[in-house]
């Protein structure tokens, strides 16, 4: 029993930074084989290898985290069920084709009748997950998932692998609430359509791709505005002075605005999908690079975005 609280309180761990993080929730189903080692002592000459199938739940902390669990059963083979609470890091970007990601977790495992126990009565273990796959988006809110598992220590003596396929269904956008629309009224006032410009303009320090927190205020005021306007996209152009390679200042360029870019997708919730980002590097600058100063005013960021509104007069 005591083994059971243990992994129960870290599901409700789990749970809990997923309920209260800003990100975007998905779910899934999955079908596993594992392929379990024979270190296990049950009451009957059981093989416990075999096909599982089962649901998941996760969400994405930040572009390249997600904190997920699942619980998976028999489909073949002897019986047991199978949890288990992972982290997944991801590389590249929700704009690539393909990502690789590597999962990190605890596996729960409960044996009972089919391993030989009488009946009421069962056997629990947990494992350390560790393993790598790679993802791919098959649709706009789809995404399919393949990766080897390799199982093993913690409080059992027994080396397990598994294979995993999954295809997940992502469950919306949670930086674009829904506007309610406006009921018209016999005295409502008259109302003009108004363009509104945000600008945006981060500047860096030299030889950095790190957001000052100076900065804040701008990004909030961006934010804000994009978590109204549900069509809003943002295009962030990165820059630099003229100190350096430009191979090397293309690539920091880009950098600097792929900062600008996690950051409004970190703090406040902003669908990383809304933002691109490109690097054009020294070849864009707005003051002279032979003083310390116009150096500084093109170290920088900088993104605009239009959008209508109604204002009533």
């Amino acid at each position: 029993m005591r083994l059971a609280h243990i992994v129960f309180g870290l599901w409700m761990l789990a749970f809990s930074a997923m309920v209260s993080a800003s990100g975007t929730w998905y779910l899934g189903a999955n079908y596993k084989y594992l392929d379990l080692d024979n270190a296990r002592e049950f009451p009957c000459d059981c093989n416990m290898s075999g096909s599982q199938t089962g649901l998941q739940v996760g969400k994405y902390l930040s572009e390249n985290l997600s904190l997920e669990v699942d619980h998976s059963v028999a489909y073949s083979g002897d019986g047991f069920d199978a949890s288990s609470v992972s982290g997944v890091i991801w590389s590249g970007n929700d704009e690539s084709d393909y990502r690789y990601y590597a999962l990190l977790g605890l596996n729960y495992f409960n044996f009972g009748e089919d391993a030989g126990y009488p009946a009421g009565e069962n056997e629990q273990t947990t494992q350390v997950v560790f393993g790598l796959g790679v993802g791919k988006k098959v649709a706009k809110n789809y995404q399919f998932r393949a990766d080897m598992r390799l199982m093993g220590g913690h409080d059992v003596d027994a080396e397990d692998v598994g294979f995993q396929i999954s295809l997940n269904r992502f469950l919306g956008d949670a930086s674009a609430p829904v506007k309610s629309s406006p009921i018209a009224s016999p005295a409502a006032k008259e109302s003009t359509v108004k363009t509104i410009t945000i600008n945006l303009n981060v500047e860096f320090e030299f030889d950095k791709a790190t957001v000052m927190s100076i900065y804040s205020d701008q990004l909030a005021t961006v934010a804000k505005a994009m978590q109204e306007q549900a069509d809003i996209e943002l295009v962030l152009e990165g820059h630099t002075d003229s100190v350096g390679s430009n191979e090397y200042n293309n690539d920091l360029s880009a950098r600097r605005a792929e900062a600008v870019k996690q950051k409004l997708a970190a703090d406040y919730g902003i669908a990383a999908s809304r933002i691109s980002t490109i690097g054009y590097g020294e070849s864009r600058p707005i003051a002279s690079n032979d003083t310390a100063a116009g150096r500084a005013l093109n170290r920088r960021v900088v993104g605009e975005m239009s959008f209508s509104e109604v204002v009533v007069d």
